[in-house]
C-alpha cells in the first residue's frame, strides 16, 4: 500500500489550511521568490478558480508563471501556450511548479526526407 503523499512532511489537508504566504515557507528560493513578488496574483487567481468552479465554468488562463499552490490542487486549467488553450489538471506533485511549464510552447520536431541538395547523391538528381 503506497503511502500518503506529503510535501516537506505536511499532508494535503494541513497546507491547504496554510495563508500562500505560509506555504511559501516550504518552497525553495526561487520558487519562493516567484509566489511572494506574485502574491496579489495567486490570491486573485484562486478566487476565481473557486469561482468558476462553482459556476461550472472552464477556468482559463494566459498567466504561465503563477506558482501552484495548495488551493488549487484538484482543479482542471487551461493555460495558454501561444497558439491554443492546453489542458492541465493540477495534481500534488505540482506544488511549487509553474503553470507554463505544464503547456508546452513548442512541438516535436517531425523531420521528413532530405530535399534535393541535401545530400551529395541527390545533388546528381534533376530538379523535375
Amino acid at each position: 500500500m503506497a503511502d500518503k503523499f506529503t510535501y516537506r512532511g505536511k499532508t494535503l489537508e494541513e497546507l491547504k489550511q496554510l495563508d500562500t504566504r505560509e506555504f511559501t515557507k516550504y518552497l525553495k528560493t526561487g520558487q519562493r521568490r516567484a509566489a511572494l513578488r506574485h502574491f496579489d496574483s495567486i490570491e486573485s487567481f484562486v478566487k476565481k478558480c473557486k469561482r468558476l468552479q462553482e459556476e461550472g465554468k472552464a477556468i482559463r488562463t494566459h498567466l504561465r508563471h503563477l506558482v501552484i499552490v495548495p488551493q488549487m490542487v484538484g482543479h482542471i486549467i487551461y493555460v495558454h501556450n501561444g497558439r491554443e488553450y492546453v489542458q492541465v489538471k493540477i495534481i500534488l506533485e505540482m506544488l511549487g511548479h509553474r503553470l507554463g511549464e505544464f503547456a508546452v510552447t513548442r512541438k516535436k520536431v517531425q523531420h521528413g526526407a532530405p530535399g534535393i541538395g541535401a545530400t551529395r547523391s541527390s545533388a546528381a538528381l534533376s530538379v523535375k
